[in-house]
C-alpha cells in the first residue's frame, strides 16, 4: 500500500467518487476514484489537496481517497 498526494479535479456526489490529478503530474488525471464516506460531500471542493491510498500502484481503480486538507 502506498499514500499519494494528489488535487481534487471534481467530485461526484451521486456515486462518491472524485476525479484526481496526482502531485507531480501535470497530464495525467486518475477518474473514478472512490471517496471514502466518512468525508462530507462539503469538503470536496475543487483545488483541495487530498491524501490518496493505493491498495494497488498497478490498478488506480483500486485506490481510495482518504483524506482532504488545505
Amino acid at each position: 500500500m502506498r499514500i499519494k498526494k494528489a488535487e481534487l479535479k471534481s467530485f461526484n456526489s451521486g456515486n462518491y467518487t472524485a476525479v484526481v490529478r496526482l502531485s507531480g503530474s501535470y497530464k495525467v488525471y486518475l477518474e473514478d476514484i472512490t471517496v471514502a464516506r466518512n468525508i462530507p460531500s462539503g469538503e470536496m471542493i475543487t483545488g483541495r489537496k487530498t491524501a490518496v491510498l493505493f491498495f494497488d500502484e498497478y490498478q488506480p481503480k483500486a485506490a481510495v481517497v482518504i483524506a482532504v486538507y488545505s
